[in-house]
Order: C-alpha cells, then sequence, then structure tokens
C-alpha cells in the first residue's frame, strides 16, 4: 500500500484541505483518494485549554517559589539540620519551624480578612536577602547564609502579599531566628563570660560553706580535685532554649508588650543564675566524693532538673505579671 499526503489552503477562503490518497503497490491505474477538508474556523483548531482558576493561579505561583526556594537553600538547610542533630546546644532547633507554622495558623482567620496587593519594598528586600546569601557563601560564613532566609521569606510576603500580610506574619517569622546557632565568633564572646560568672559565685559560696577553694580563671581548684567551668557548661545551651521558650510563654500568657518584654528578659539572670546552681552543686560532690560522682550521671542529670527549675522560675514571674494591673 503507498501512501501520499498533500496540504492545500484555498484561495480567498479559510478552508485547508488535506489530501490523502491511498493506492495499493501493483496498481498503476486505480486510486482511492479521499478527501479531508476542515476550516479555520472549526472548534479543532481553537484551544482546548481553559483559563485557571485563582486557586490553581495561586498554587502555580507557590509551587513556583518554592522550587526557586530549594534550589536556593537545599545545602544551606542541609548544613542546619545537621547543625541541629550534631551541636546538643541547638538541638531545639526542629521545634523552631513547627512553632512558627503554629502561630502562622492562629493567624489565618485574621489573613484571609486582608486584599493582596504588590509591595515593591519587598522586592528590594528579597534582593537584599539574595546578596546576604551570595556574601555568606562567598565568605563561608555560615550565619549569614541561614539568616537570608528569613530576609527572602519576608521579601516575597512583603512584594507578592503586601505590607498587611507582612505585619501579621513578622512575629512569625522573627521567631524562625532561634533555629540559626550563633556565630562561633560570637558565640565565644558570650560563653567565657558566662563560664567565669558561674565559676566565681561557685567558688564564693563553696567558700561561705566551708569547702577550701581556689579559683583560677574558669578552674576551681579543690582540695582532692579540681573543675573547670567548660564552654558546654557556661550555660549558653540553657539560656538559648529557655529563651525560645520564653518567648513562646510570653506570647500565650501576656497581654501586654512590656510585660512580654519584662518575661523574656528576665530569663537571662534566671538561666545565668541556675546554671551558677548547678556548677556549686557539682563542687559539693567532687569535694564530699570525689570528681567521678560529679562527672558521671549527676552532671548530666543536673541540668535537665535545672533547666526544669528555671522554667518554673519563668513561670512564677509570668504568674507575678499577670497578676499587676494594665499599665
Amino acid at each position: 500500500m503507498l501512501l501520499s499526503c498533500s496540504l492545500i489552503k484555498q484561495q480567498h477562503s479559510n478552508t485547508v484541505a488535506l489530501k490523502i490518497t491511498a493506492a495499493p503497490h501493483h496498481c498503476s491505474t486505480a486510486a482511492l483518494q479521499h478527501k479531508i477538508t476542515y476550516s479555520l474556523n472549526d472548534p479543532v483548531f481553537h484551544s482546548n485549554f481553559k483559563p485557571l482558576t485563582s486557586i490553581q493561579t495561586t498554587l502555580l505561583k507557590s509551587a513556583i517559589i518554592l522550587a526557586c526556594l530549594v534550589l536556593l537553600y537545599f545545602r544551606v538547610v542541609q548544613g542546619l539540620v545537621s547543625d541541629w542533630l550534631h551541636m546538643p546546644d541547638f538541638s531545639h532547633g526542629f521545634l523552631i519551624p513547627v512553632v512558627s507554622l503554629y502561630f502562622v495558623y492562629e493567624r489565618r482567620k485574621e489573613l484571609s480578612a486582608f486584599n493582596r496587593s504588590s509591595n515593591w519594598m519587598g522586592f528590594a528586600l528579597l534582593l537584599f536577602g539574595i546578596m546576604l546569601l551570595l556574601l555568606g557563601n562567598l565568605a563561608t560564613e555560615y550565619f549569614t547564609m541561614r539568616f537570608s532566609i528569613l530576609a527572602v521569606l519576608g521579601g516575597i510576603i512583603l512584594f507578592l502579599l503586601g505590607k498587611e500580610y507582612f505585619k501579621t506574619l513578622l512575629f512569625p517569622l522573627v521567631f524562625l531566628i532561634f533555629m540559626i546557632p550563633i556565630p562561633s565568633i560570637l558565640m565565644g564572646s558570650i560563653t567565657f563570660p558566662m563560664q567565669l560568672f558561674a565559676s566565681k559565685v561557685a567558688a564564693k559560696f563553696l567558700y561561705l560553706i566551708g569547702i577550701p577553694v581556689l579559683r583560677e580563671g574558669n578552674i576551681i581548684l579543690l582540695a582532692n580535685t579540681s573543675l573547670e567551668v567548660a564552654e558546654a557548661c557556661s550555660g549558653i545551651r540553657s539560656l538559648i532554649s529557655l529563651l525560645a521558650l520564653s518567648v513562646v510563654f510570653a506570647y500565650f500568657g501576656q497581654n501586654t508588650t512590656w510585660k512580654r518584654v519584662l518575661l523574656v528578659l528576665s530569663t537571662f539572670p534566671i538561666a545565668i543564675i541556675a546554671n551558677a546552681a548547678r556548677v556549686t552543686g557539682t563542687g559539693i560532690l567532687a569535694h564530699h566524693y570525689g570528681d567521678k560522682v560529679a562527672q558521671g550521671f549527676f552532671h548530666g542529670f543536673s541540668g535537665w532538673i535545672l533547666f526544669v527549675v528555671a522554667f518554673v522560675c519563668l513561670f512564677l514571674v509570668g504568674a507575678m505579671l499577670s497578676r499587676m494591673k494594665k499599665s
């Protein structure tokens, strides 16, 4: 069977003729001809695709934005999760995005009442965040790269949704900063003064209760052993965790801004004093029972106990603030 096709457009007309000729292989005189004619105005030439609905458009935009964020921040987030897994001081990082999403969910009724509007300040903030990402990548500064996530998310919200959405979602967005580990340079400048303070308080208290003690920097010298208040014992871990917890507690427990701020600020003396008490208890055990007892089970268990005690103190401060009259 031999097939031949030809496409013919008739003049002064919107008609296209498709001519298909079929003939047997061994027949040269007889041929079967089929002529199929379509008009350019027929529905077959029209698109069958319907315009996207507003929901479909929103989902498509969200998918594109999500894909771009994954391309930009996959390695950054991968390293961030690795730090949460391997750095005990920031193991609470897994909970921060979940709590932030809950804050967003709590505002769902307020967000549904807003009208979307584009704001070009958001585009500037978006560019600033991308610039931070690039600079952090060039300088291998992980905190800068991770902090840029907040700027980029804020820029997207402000640019695509408007000021009302941005103001409402600002608190959940800023709360995400607790998931980012503190830079090493800043961490050292914070932890060392905390180490010195804890060792000073512990040495003075041990002296007051009759235990012979000598302090050299962050090292406490006892009669039969010595204790070093290392960076892990500085209290920074409990301080960061308690600080994030105090923000959540203040948000739900207090109804005025100044009470919330005061409750969060009270976290610092509570956490520092609680850690000093932990070092003091370790010194007492080391004096009476030896270094192995103080550095064994008690060393880890006391951290959890004092964290609970610190939270109870924070709860009591919150209860006192709640009883105060509104200013």
